[in-house]
């Protein structure tokens, strides 16, 4: 994708839109089990709730336009530490996003080729894509919206002939299923579990903040809009439609292929087969939007080394494969642990995705409250995130309460990720504790001592020789500690750059210079070199220091910019905001 010529809306809406509305081809199926005849009600609560996601994401999103979602967030607004929790779920995310689209692929497929193998073509399918993004080929925009348009033509036509075919049968099953008891004893119950289990079908909303920074300014909005849209019509359609035409008891027996059933019953053969066509593309291209989206945030957490730096090695052709065969084994891991179920599978992804969802709520508080002054062009009242913030808790809640046991596949995952990345936030501590133990091993075990204080020191060494730059415009005291208390606390340096800019002839101020003197004696355990130097604030600023001075962008800081900041954020290229 050219980063020279910015995706347009059509363009945008299918990258992103292929995932979200992957989510009509299994999530009114999911609804049903638990909400029953009352599962469209359930989707449209869901749509309501998507509907205040729409200004929390356009308000975040729009106040720091970053690729990285939720990482990226907590990662201005917060600590690293908070931040990587965030990554490590939409790891987990992206991780039962392939898995899911592939098995759901796999199983349309098995509806055309009744003698395919579905638990080998879905490991083959991800191996395909493994393959795929090794090579270098990432998803296209015009191949994205080719199948997205085909998408849409194809769940409209199945919802005209499902329309056409009661209009000639009548509503007999319809009146029949609404005669039967509801699910759970009670419409409450019901539209709760139900809802819990529609939130499904939300998941792929948060996949154009991923990747905003190739989007044309205004498409962002427009990308939000649209993905309600579709989600919003055709996920409770396609439930009242099913509904109308199915009995209840033959829905849960068509669980991963409902819709080309569907077609098959009231469009005939070729319709059963357009639908399964369909969904085998779209649900391919919810399996390569995930192995594009995961190296993407992989390969930004080990740049801010949250992740082993042997994840930066590339092929030829750019791609980080250590990334890739990391994240393909780890998805044949879920897939075998989980049987390639879809129960299963939906619960872990719907855990990780509505986990990531309300971190998104959360950041949108931190903003408000940490940098209140950068522009944002939408707004989301505090009534609007809380009220949404409910929602995903309360079908964080209800997913858990349905099947307990789906929470240890996903604490199987997440809480070694989290051991993983904590050993690395923490790798100061743990190389001193290993001096420690060599010291203490010195007497008795001269050799061992000695490798283990010389692997620790050097290792030490190489963390702390990596230079951190902030520009400060001559902040008081009270903002320079927290600047050196942030980078105490959530990087590996003991040097740090503070950059004053000058208009010609002007000298910097004195007071400045004894803050930074005081600092410099508080924080012993850090070198402060001030400089001083001519020159305006911004991206060719930025580019010339980080190529003079070998030090990364996402390893220099500025304060929250106010609203006559003359740059987005975005056009910094990674540089973050710490106060």
């Amino acid at each position: 994708m050219s980063h020279d010529k910015k995706l347009n809306q059509l363009e945008a809406t299918a990258i992103c839109g292929n995932d979200i509305s992957s989510s009509c081809l299994y999530v009114s199926a999911l609804s049903i089990a638990y909400a029953g005849q009352y599962a469209w009600v359930a989707l449209l609560v869901v749509g309501a709730v998507l509907f205040l996601f729409r200004k929390i994401y356009g308000e975040v999103v729009g106040a720091l336009p970053l690729n990285g979602g939720a990482y990226n967030v907590l990662l201005n607004t917060t600590s690293k530490r908070n931040a990587a929790v965030a990554a490590c779920l939409t790891i987990l995310s992206y991780m039962a996003t392939a898995v899911l689209s592939a098995s759901e692929a796999m199983h349309y497929l098995h509806t055309l080729w009744h003698g395919l193998p579905v638990m080998w073509a879905t490991v083959g399918l991800l191996g395909l894509f493994l393959v795929l993004t090794i090579l270098g080929i990432s998803e296209s925009a015009k191949v994205a919206i080719i199948i997205f348009l085909t998408h849409l033509v194809s769940l409209t036509v199945l919802v005209g002939a499902t329309a056409w075919f009661l209009a000639v049968h009548g509503l007999d099953n319809l009146l029949a299923n609404f005669q039967l008891p509801v699910k759970g004893g009670s419409i409450v119950t019901a539209l709760f579990f139900g809802f819990s289990a529609a939130m499904l079908g939300i998941s792929g909303f948060e996949s154009s903040a991923n990747f905003v920074e190739e989007q044309a300014p205004g498409v962002f909005q427009k990308t939000l809009r649209n993905m309600w849209v579709v989600v919003t019509v055709f996920n409770p359609l396609i439930a009242f439609l099913a509904i109308a035409v199915l009995p209840l008891a033959e829905v849960g027996k068509h669980t991963e292929t409902l819709l080309s059933h569907m077609g098959n019953m009231t469009g005939g053969p070729w319709l059963g087969t357009l639908i399964s066509v369909d969904a085998v593309a779209v649900l391919s291209g919810a399996v390569l939007t995930s192995f594009v989206g995961v190296s993407g945030l992989m390969k930004r957490m080990t740049l801010d080394r949250i992740l082993p730096q042997f994840f930066l090695k590339e092929n030829r052709r750019g791609s980080n494969y250590a990334i890739l065969i990391t994240f393909f084994l780890l998805c044949i891991s879920v897939l075998a642990i989980t049987n390639g179920e879809l129960g299963p599978l939906a619960g872990v992804y719907t855990i990780s995705f509505l986990s990531v969802m309300a971190f998104f709520a959360l950041g949108n508080f931190l903003l408000k409250g940490k940098r209140p002054k950068l522009p944002r062009p939408v707004y989301a009242g505090i009534i609007t995130v809380t009220l949404a913030m409910v929602g995903v808790l309360v079908a964080l809640f209800g997913n858990v309460k349905i099947h307990p046991e789906y929470l240890v596949v996903f604490l199987q995952y997440f809480i070694p990720t989290m051991v993983l990345v904590s050993v690395m936030l923490n790798r100061i501590a743990i190389l001193n504790l290993v001096m420690s133990a060599a010291d203490s091993l010195a007497k008795h075990f001269p050799r061992i001592s000695r490798y283990g204080r010389l692997t620790a020191h050097r290792q030490l060494r190489e963390l702390n020789k990596q230079e951190f730059v902030f520009f400060t415009k001559g902040d008081n005291v009270s903002n320079l500690n927290k600047v050196m208390a942030y980078v105490v606390e959530n990087e590996f340096t003991n040097r740090l750059k503070i950059v004053t800019l000058l208009p010609e002839g002007e000298k910097f101020p004195e007071d400045l210079l004894n803050d930074i003197r005081v600092l410099d004696r508080a924080y012993e355990q850090v070198v402060v070199d001030f400089v001083t130097m001519d020159g305006k604030f911004g991206p060719e600023l930025i580019d010339r220091l980080s190529q003079e001075w070998n030090i990364p962008k996402n390893f220099m800081f500025i304060g929250s910019p106010g609203d006559r900041f003359p740059y987005q954020i975005s056009e910094l290229g990674g540089v973050r905001l710490i106060i």
